[in-house]
């Protein structure tokens, strides 16, 4: 099955607001594809009430989010590992060194995708071959202006300001992954 792992620290504001976007999005067109947030950090923690009234401004619960802490498994089952920066991509991958193909900064895959265009009546995984195309290790290195901030111990404000990026780039993935072009009800690939 398709998998989207959603990664950051602590695995408590980002990377489940991420998921949590993503998941809605994918429910209500009907794809079924498996969604899953972690970080870095220890696991079994509620995610932050910043990120929760974050979205529940938006109709979303994270309620009963429990962080999860990524391991080799995880990252090797992946279709797509999304980094909240490029460290955690850097982190992905030294976990698991042949997901480099597939693992990218929210923010660079986006901007990655728009260059290469929305996915046609391709299989997901070749579409982000793709995406990927040559790019080099080196190009993480120092690569901060992928990075969403981390609003963790903030305001509500930076925890809305964080959602709507989220949210922004999220909308923006989906619709670049998931066209209605390629959409099952019309004959696409998932």
């Amino acid at each position: 099955m398709t998998c989207v792992v959603f990664l950051c620290t602590a695995n408590l504001c980002r990377s489940p607001m991420a998921a949590a976007l993503l998941e809605d999005r994918l429910e209500r067109r009907g794809i079924e594809i498996e969604v899953v947030s972690a970080g870095l950090l220890e696991a079994d923690r509620p995610a932050s009430e910043g990120s929760v009234r974050a979205l529940h401004w938006r109709g979303l619960d994270l309620g009963d989010h429990r962080s999860r802490r990524v391991g080799r498994d995880l990252i090797s089952s992946s279709t797509l590992v999304l980094g909240m920066e490029h460290r955690h991509v850097q982190e992905a991958v030294l976990l698991e060194p042949s997901a480099w193909p597939r693992s990218f900064s929210l923010r660079e895959f986006v901007r990655r995708a728009s260059a290469v265009g929305p996915r046609r009546r391709e299989p997901l995984e070749q579409w982000i071959g793709r995406v990927h195309g040559d790019r080099t290790v080196q190009e993480m290195v120092g690569a901060w202006d992928d990075d969403i901030a981390d609003p963790y111990g903030r305001s509500d404000d930076e925890y809305r300001d964080t959602a709507d990026e989220l949210d922004e780039l999220v909308g923006q993935l989906f619709d670049l992954a998931w066209p209605k072009s390629a959409d099952p009800k019309s004959g696409g690939e998932e």
